[in-house]
């Protein structure tokens, strides 16, 4: 996915993820898991494999 098409995204996916922090796929599942097991303990739903895109730059940006 494109930079800009990231940014429009509601749900990103591991490839997604390891496009944006610049690391393997691999790692973007990882990096997934542990943000789907934090929105988990907050109550939320989760989708395996997918990352609410707000959520996660919220975690990743500054």
């Amino acid at each position: 996915m494109k930079n800009e098409e990231w940014k429009n995204a509601e749900m990103l996916n591991a490839k997604d993820v390891a496009e944006i922090l610049n690391v393997p796929v691999s790692r973007g599942y990882t990096i997934i898991r542990q943000l789907n097991r934090e929105l988990k303990a907050k109550g939320k739903l989760v989708l395996r494999g997918r990352i609410n895109r707000a959520f996660f730059e919220s975690k990743i940006m500054p």
